[in-house]
């Protein structure tokens, strides 16, 4: 059982930066690959950015490319989403999730494939 905690939600003006911190706990930490995910009011959750279980792989959201950036230190057994430029379409509860693979290259972005989930941190852009 893994346990995941998000921390460094707030709020910004646009064009702010904000960067967000899930710690995980319970498991290897190194053994998943690791997800950011976003839901804002009325709307359906969404994948912002992957990591692979080895760094070096990573998916973006075409609306976040080039503002956000994922990545992970397993000695901290922590993943990060560095967020620049924020927009108020960004405003939104933000995830991370923790999806078990043998595959340490593979970047998942396929939603029901996230095992475990973290409680969630609010991140509002304002105009």
């Amino acid at each position: 059982q893994v346990h995941l905690v998000e921390s460094g939600g707030g709020v910004v003006q646009t064009g702010g930066s904000l960067r967000l911190s899930c710690v995980a706990s319970g498991g290897t930490f190194r053994s998943y690959a690791m997800g950011w995910f976003r839901q804002a009011p009325g709307k359906e959750r969404e994948l912002v950015a992957a990591i692979s279980r080895s760094y070096d792989s990573t998916r973006y959201a075409d609306s976040v490319k080039g503002r956000f950036t994922i990545s992970r230190d397993n000695a901290k057994n922590t993943v990060y989403l560095q967020m620049n430029s924020l927009k108020p379409e960004d405003t939104a509860v933000y995830y991370c999730a923790a999806a078990r693979t043998l595959n340490v290259r593979m970047v998942i972005t396929n939603t029901p494939l996230y095992d475990y989930w973290g409680q969630g941190t609010q991140v509002t852009a304002s105009s």
